[in-house]
């Protein structure tokens, strides 16, 4: 009980903490980890690669060798922090269509690192996606949850964690997450290679359903704001729109390549868009007004169709 108190007022006091950080070198992590180092907290990182181990280091973290797989490891290096944020996912797989595969994994290491920081009153954030608040109707809201379900399952799994003495939180992310310096793999650039590849930039049906976003520099900051301070057992959406139309997205990259902006039908979407169609056609309008009462977050960075305007997104697709 004292190890809980104490962590939890060094958090609240701004006093540095010790973070260990998976996914480190992606595209929140590798937003997210100077933010830390900035803030005065130590960081370390998982890398699975030589190149990741450098990066890490050039970014100001300390270097944790290993991958998702390696689950003692996984335990070794959360027993060694304050706190853990918990960001690496096998996108590689899930691209593949290994989905199965990725979110298999993905659970095992939450559990490793889960059952790792358990009565320690440690601080331990997942990740997860806002779509899980998707086809209610209405505006979905940190309050809304599943049974079960891919990655649904990590994410109450997380959550219970709060009952066994972790400090735990999950962040839902916007499925369109955005930043022309830092993405190189999001959807964002995935729509885009999928409208330089097919010669049109494609919606669903009329394409008014909508998706949330956020800027990646606003979402590191959601992250470190819940490693410091959400209480246990607190959803947060890393939403700062609550819902770009997908036409709105298409039509914006479609203007800036000089290509025919056109709606396909739900039945030609796999065909055009691949492991992205089924999502690309979800209504998931979302709020944040409980994260921004928990926790303080106010996002600053500009909107999803201001970034997509930006060369640096097509000069690298």
């Amino acid at each position: 009980m004292l190890m809980r108190h104490s962590l939890i007022t060094a958090a609240r006091k701004g006093i540095g903490m010790h973070i260990f950080v998976t996914g480190a070198t992606g595209h929140i992590g590798s937003a997210l980890v100077p933010e830390l180092v900035a803030a005065g907290h130590e960081v370390t990182g998982l890398a699975r690669s030589d190149a990741s181990a450098s990066a890490l280091e050039r970014l100001g973290a300390r270097v944790h060798r290993g991958s998702l797989e390696d689950l003692d490891g996984l335990r070794v290096a959360a027993s060694e922090a304050d706190g853990v944020v918990h960001l690496a996912f096998r996108h590689d797989a899930m691209r593949s269509g290994d989905f199965a595969g990725a979110v298999a994994t993905d659970f095992a290491a939450i559990q490793a690192l889960g059952e790792t920081l358990e009565g320690t009153g440690k601080a331990f954030v997942g990740s997860s996606g806002a779509l899980i608040v998707a086809g209610k109707g209405r505006v979905g809201t940190e309050e809304d949850t599943s049974p079960s379900g891919p990655r649904v399952d990590a994410e109450n799994y997380e959550i219970a964690l709060a009952d066994c003495g972790v400090r735990s939180s999950v962040v839902r992310l916007s499925p369109i997450t955005h930043s022309a310096e830092l993405d190189r793999h999001g959807f964002a650039t995935v729509l885009i290679a999928t409208a330089r590849r097919t010669g049109v930039s494609a919606y669903i049906d009329d394409g008014e359903n909508r998706w949330p976003a956020a800027h990646t520099l606003d979402t590191a900051h959601l992250f470190r704001l819940a490693v410091e301070n959400a209480p246990a057992g607190s959803r947060l959406h890393a939403v700062s729109e609550e819902g770009v139309t997908t036409k709105a997205i298409a039509t914006t990259i479609g203007e800036h390549l000089g290509l025919p902006i056109v709606s396909i039908s739900r039945e030609a979407a796999t065909g055009h868009f691949g492991f992205l169609a089924g999502l690309f056609q979800v209504d998931a309008p979302t709020s944040n007004a409980i994260t921004r009462r928990l926790v303080g977050w106010q996002p600053s960075e500009v909107g999803l169709l201001t970034d997509l305007q930006d060369d640096r997104y097509y000069n690298r697709a």
